[in-house]
Parts: C-alpha cells; sequence; structure tokens
C-alpha cells in the first residue's frame, strides 16, 4: 500500500522554511569565526573516539533527490563496504526531492556496517534532513540550514486532507525510526514536517502551530534538557576538511565517491538491459556462423559490456562480473568448438553465464550471506529482464538461423572479416564436394551438434529430427557454414 501510495503520489518535500518563534533568550547574532569554535569545541565534546579509523569514504548529496541519487549512493555505500571503510561522511547540500526515493536512501544508508555521519555544507532542507536523520551523527557548516519538510504532490502543490494525513502519518512513523534509531530527538524532526506540532523545550517556543521548524547550524546546535544535549547537529565546522581533521580522522585514508555523470542513463540503460543482451547475443551467433572474428563478435561484446555497465552505473554489481561473463562464453566456445560432445565445458560456460546474468541484476552488498534467501530474492528480480531476453533472443535468432545465409551481410561476412580467409567462390565449391559424405555424430543433434566424416569435424544440423551422438549421417546440403544431414539407415549405410 506505502509504495502504491509513493508510486501514483510521486510526492514531493517542499522547502518552506520557517523561521523560529522569537524569545527573550534571544541573543544577538555571533561572527562566523566565534560560531565555528565555540561550535567546534562542542563538537571535540561530544564527538565518539576516532583515532581507530583507518578508512573514510566520502558520498556526496548534492542534488535534488531524485532516482539518479540513488545509484549513486548505491554505489558509493557498496564501494565503502567492499574496502572495508570505519567511516561514512554524507556531505549534504539539498533542497529535498521525492518521498520513495528518500525512503530507499535512508535504508541503503542503514546497511552501511560503520559510523555514519552527515555534513551538511550549505542545505538540508525537506528530504535532506530526514536524510540527515539517517545517520549516527550530524553536523553542519556555519552557514548550513535543516528543516521545512512538509510532503506536497509532485507538482508542488498541498495534498488534499486525506491524502496529507495518510502520507504525514506515514513519513512521521518512518522518521521517528530513524531519529529513534540514531540517538536524535525525534520531536525536532517531527516539528520539520507537521505543522501542527508545537515544539517547547526548557520552556522555551522553538517552533509554533501552523509552521515549520527550520533551523540554522547555531540553533541546532544549542543544547537543551538535564543533561544538556544538542538539539539536532553536534557542531558547526567551517568545511568538510575541517569535520575530517576536527573528528580525528585526518590520518584516516579518504576515498570520495565521484558521479559518473551517467546517473541519470541508468534508468534507460536499466530498462533496455533485455535490449543488449539480445544484441549480445546475435552477436555471438552470428560470429559463430562465420569464420574468423570480427563485427559480430565485436558488436555482441559491446552489446553485454553495456548490460553490465548499466548495472554498475545503477550501483547494482561492478563490472568484474563482465570478466566473469566472458569466461564463461570462452567455455561455451570451447565446447562447440574445440573439444565437441564433452558437455563438462558447456555446463560450466552456461552456469557461469546464468550466475553473472543474476548477479549484475541481484542488490547484492558485500558481506551479505549468500543464502537461500538470497538466492530467491536475486532470481525474483532477474526473472523480469532475463525471460523478456530469452524469448527476444529465440526469435532474433530463429530469424537469422533462416534468413542470414540468404543475405548479402552474411556473403561479405564469410569471405572479408578475418583476414587469410577463402574467398566466397573455394568455400561454395568446399561445400559442394561434401555432399554425400557420411559421417558419425560425436554430440547429439537438437537439431544441431557437431559430426566426423573423416577426419573432419564439421558443425552439423539435422532436418529437424533429434540425432543421438554415435548414429551415421549423410550430408545432404548445407545451411550457412554447417552441413545439413540426414540419418542413413542400416541398408543404406555405406563407408566414407
Amino acid at each position: 500500500m506505502k509504495k502504491t501510495l509513493f508510486g501514483i503520489l510521486a510526492a514531493c518535500l517542499v522547502v518552506a522554511p520557517c523561521p523560529r518563534a522569537a524569545t527573550d533568550s534571544d541573543a544577538p547574532p555571533e561572527p562566523a569565526a566565534q560560531k565555528a569554535v565555540a561550535t567546534e569545541e562542542a563538537a571535540d565534546k561530544d564527538a565518539a573516539p576516532a583515532s581507530t579509523a583507518r578508512r573514510i569514504f566520502v558520498l556526496p548529496v548534492q542534488e535534488d533527490i531524485m532516482p539518479p541519487l540513488t545509484y549513486l549512493v548505491r554505489r558509493g555505500v557498496k564501494e565503502a563496504m567492499d574496502a572495508e571503510a570505519d567511516v561514512l561522511i554524507v556531505h549534504m547540500d539539498t533542497f529535498g526531492g521525492r518521498v520513495d526515493v528518500t525512503e530507499e536512501i535512508m535504508n541503503i544508508l542503514g546497511r552501511f556496517p560503520g559510523e555514519t555521519i552527515t555534513f551538511i555544507d550549505s542545505k538540508a532542507m525537506s528530504a535532506g534532513s530526514f536524510i540527515s536523520a539517517a545517520t549516527q551523527r550530524i553536523y553542519m557548516s556555519p552557514d548550513a540550514l535543516i528543516g521545512a519538510a512538509a510532503p506536497v504532490t509532485a507538482g508542488g502543490s498541498d495534498l488534499n486532507e486525506t491524502m496529507n494525513d495518510k502520507i504525514l502519518s506515514m513519513i512521521q512513523a518512518m522518521i521517528r525510526t530513524q531519529a529513534q534509531k540514531n540517538g536524535h530527538n525525534p520531536e525536532v524532526l517531527e516539528a520539520m514536517i507537521n505543522k501542527n506540532k508545537e515544539l517547547i523545550l526548557d520552556g522555551e517556543t522553538l517552533c509554533e502551530k501552523g509552521e515549520l521548524l527550520s533551523l540554522t547550524a547555531l540553533e541546532a546546535a544549542k543544547e537543551y534538557g538535564d543533561p544538556p544535549k544538542p538539539l539536532l547537529s553536534l557542531g558547526t565546522f567551517e568545511d568538510l576538511d575541517a569535520l575530517i581533521e576536527g573528528l580525528g580522522y585526518g590520518s584516516a585514508e579518504r576515498t570520495d565517491i565521484e558521479p559518473l555523470g551517467l546517473e541519470s542513463l541508468a534508468t534507460w540503460l536499466t530498462a533496455l538491459g533485455p535490449l543488449f543482451l539480445i544484441i549480445g547475443a546475435a552477436g555471438v551467433f552470428i560470429e559463430m556462423k562465420t569464420p574468423g572474428f570480427g563485427l559480430p563478435g565485436i558488436v555482441g561484446i559491446i552489446g553485454f559490456a553495456i548490460f553490465f555497465f548499466g548495472s554498475y552505473v545503477a550501483g547494482l554489481a561492478g563490472m568484474g562480473w563482465l570478466l566473469v561473463f566472458l569466461v564463461g562464453i570462452a567455455f561455451i566456445f570451447v565446447e562447440i568448438f574445440i573439444f565437441p560432445g564433452t558437455m563438462i565445458n558447456g555446463l560450466i560456460g552456461v552456469t557461469l553465464v546464468m550466475f553473472t546474468l543474476i548477479m549484475a541484476l541481484a542488490d547484492y552488498y558485500p558481506g551479505t550471506p549468500v543464502d537461500f534467501s538470497f538466492a530467491t530474492d536475486a532470481v525474483l528480480r532477474a526473472i523480469p529482464t532475463l525471460l523478456a531476453a530469452f524469448i527476444g533472443s529465440l526469435a532474433v535468432l530463429y530469424y537469422i538461423s533462416i534468413r542470414f545465409p540468404q543475405m548479402k551481410a552474411y556473403q561479405v561476412l564469410a569471405s572479408e572479416t578475418a583476414s587469410g580467409v577463402a574467398a566466397d567462390q573455394e568455400i561454395h565449391a568446399e561445400q559442394q564436394s561434401r555432399l554425400g559424405l557420411v559421417g558419425e555424430t560425436i554430440s547429439p543433434l537438437r537439431p544441431g551438434g557437431k559430426a566426423r566424416f573423416g577426419d573432419r569435424i564439421l558443425s552439423a544440423v539435422s532436418e529437424g529430427d533429434m540425432l543421438d551422438a554415435g548414429v551415421r549421417v549423410r550430408i545432404i546440403g548445407n545451411s550457412g557454414l554447417d552441413a545439413v544431414v540426414e540419418l542413413v539407415e542400416e541398408e543404406d549405410d555405406e563407408s566414407v
């Protein structure tokens, strides 16, 4: 139900800053330098020991909270986990964005096993404040703002009362969960969401009813309660480098996750995944039907590479799976062309190919146990893409096998794609000379396979019958470079 609401509404979080209600205790603003020094001292007091941190990752969240950002965050968190990073710092500067994307990003950040920190460089408005709450510690720059997070429609208008109540209740529960999990004050975050939420701490009205709470760096770092505790921010630093030094991470190895610039294309790359698999399969199939190595093989490899690259950009899998996939293809080639009929190479190749295709679509996080539950989820995620690719490939390969040998493109590829290949006339003459030869199948023909004629092993295809290995067959024609054969009855049997 929740996902349906998100999908139909495509809700966004509006930026509607609300100044704090003035109180008698408000003091004149301090100079920026004094603010930074004062709150850095507070940060030193509240910061957890960081001397053991050996590696930190910095993840930028500096754009609207939309699907492309999910791909960046997912990739960054997985790389940090794979590197066994101790600390993940979210470098925040955003006006906000979609609720469904925000929830997914919060869930992704929750998978990181180490310490999570948000540094708000300029603003964490709307959905940005929610993502900040999904980390264990929050710090701000002197001029940073956080807050104002009421839900609205994708067009920016207010929700109707019923829908607003549903969405608001759900978001409040979601944010309370994150706040309680990470040690933040849930009431502060709820005052950023709900206009009807009045926030009063230590007798001071921080946000009146009818307003949305927004906080400056000083206001977010002010202490309330007994014992005193910062309202939301543990301290203020001039910039990210100052934060890293101030928290004692200066000697740690630092990695900054960089956007690829293609995240906006990841949605299309993943959606067109079946098409790229079909292109890859068609290219490899045509390459197997033509001598040498040429354009079809290159096109096939490019098709598969784009498929795996799309998964990499979307943060689903690393490009290393492409290498494993090509190893699987190599085993299949060995089975077909070098050691036909052995089966073991083919089984290994098919297993590797299927495994890598599933893993390229599985949302695997380093350290996750590869158990039955994970395997089931991975297969279910992969089924739509692989099923579409399988059906499409069957149709395309069937068409190619029937029509391609009669196309001019085949004649060109057969005679010109590889250096040293015999001319088309010589190939045709050689094919004609083997008509009538009788040999023996060395692999099942279903309907294609391998057969031995004297000391030569040829690719053979029956006229549609399924023939077992070890039966005698006669060449009666040619289909491309394949020999078309028929079963030799015992009374017609003759030696080569």
